[in-house]
């Protein structure tokens, strides 16, 4: 896996009976625990969380979500002017992004009924070991900019 922020790419099929959408290129190999983001609120988010051993993977499974990530390298004091990598994920279109160990990462769900499954390389125990939070302004990609 790079080690840099990425996104992998999947499919959907569609046939007569209806649709199989897929990530054939994504390995559970490291996969130790999975969970789901939902948030009340359209524009939730849910940010800054980072980890120095651990590696995330995030896919929207229902409605539509903005990941975001951010590089670490000073966890007590982290750079502001760090670059923050963004996607925007739907359901509809069947995508990972990677979140490398020695990042922060955020999510802002987009629509109603957004669910966010994330997989983590490590265990509960261990993550929580490895836990850093930052204010959910510390980096702001959160604007919404009206087109």
């Amino acid at each position: 896996m790079s080690k840099k922020p990425s996104k992998i790419m999947g499919d959907k099929f569609f046939d007569n009976r209806g649709s199989v959408s897929f990530i054939n290129k994504f390995n559970f190999q490291n996969i130790k625990r999975f969970y789901i983001l939902e948030n009340y609120d359209i524009n939730y988010i849910r940010a800054w969380h980072a980890h120095k051993k651990e590696e995330k993977f995030f896919t929207c499974v229902s409605g539509a979500c903005q990941i975001s990530c951010v590089q670490i390298k000073n966890f007590k004091l982290p750079n502001k002017k760090s670059k923050i990598y963004s996607w925007v994920l739907t359901a509809e279109k069947p995508e990972i992004i990677y979140v490398p160990k020695s990042y922060a990462n955020g999510t802002m769900n987009l629509s109603n009924n957004t669910k966010i499954l994330v997989f983590s390389t490590s265990t509960l125990k261990n993550s929580l070991q490895d836990d850093f939070r930052y204010d959910h302004k510390y980096w702001d990609p959160w604007e919404i900019k009206k087109r």
